[in-house]
């Protein structure tokens, strides 16, 4: 599992020149909530808007994540990083990163796996690109993005979500499960009480499926 410390440090962490390079590609990096209940072949909870993508796409592929592949700071699953239409096709023609054609039920199967693991989804649209052709698993340990926001405050600059998590406090019994999936560091003990700080939730839902209690759930981000 990913290192989420928040002043953990690795010796071959990604530096801001580099991550400022890798993003000046990129028109919207965007998390996508993992509780809402989508049809496919099988009926399974996922991933708000990404099964339409999936379903548009003329291609899917998928391929071992870059980031973890080169810093290999966490035991994450490699290959659930996919692409889709003509970036599928560009890297089924490189045959980078054990690339692989895949359905869309194998592309499901593949995100249920990423969040079953503890990963971030993120949908990537690049610029010139109207939807997404990159759909991420990212960890905050090896992803140049998540790094990012940890370590030098480029949330407002890397990330956008629609969504944000909502808590009942009142019944929340402060097991601190949440507080083990969290990357954004949204949610912390001060004590023995879980705080959640809705100001760095960026609504990836890795919380809810978590909770025993049953005491989150994801709303509509109010701009």
């Amino acid at each position: 599992m990913a290192h989420k410390e928040p002043n953990f440090r690795f010796s071959s962490d990604w530096t801001k020149e580099e991550i400022e390079e890798i993003h000046a590609d990129y028109q919207i990096i965007q998390t996508i909530p993992i509780n809402i209940e989508i049809e496919a072949e099988n009926k399974i909870y996922d991933f708000g808007s990404v099964e339409k993508y999936l379903r548009n796409a003329s291609s899917i592929a998928i391929q071992d994540c870059k980031c973890r592949n080169e810093k290999r700071h966490c035991d994450a699953p490699l290959d659930v990083c996919m692409l889709l239409n003509w970036r599928a096709e560009k890297a089924l023609r490189c045959g980078k990163r054990n690339v692989r054609r895949a359905s869309l039920n194998e592309a499901l199967s593949t995100l249920r796996r990423s969040v079953d693991s503890g990963l971030v989804l993120t949908s990537i649209v690049r610029k010139g690109d109207e939807s997404p052709n990159t759909i991420c698993s990212c960890c905050s340990c090896c992803c140049y993005t998540l790094s990012g926001v940890l370590r030098f405050g480029l949330a407002s600059h890397l990330l956008s979500s629609d969504m944000t998590a909502m808590d009942r406090e009142i019944v929340c019994s402060d097991c601190g499960r949440c507080v083990d999936r969290c990357h954004f560091g949204a949610r912390i003990f001060v004590g023995k009480k879980m705080v959640h700080n809705p100001d760095r939730c960026f609504g990836c839902g890795l919380c809810v499926p978590t909770c025993p209690d049953k005491v989150i759930s994801l709303k509509q981000r109010v701009s």
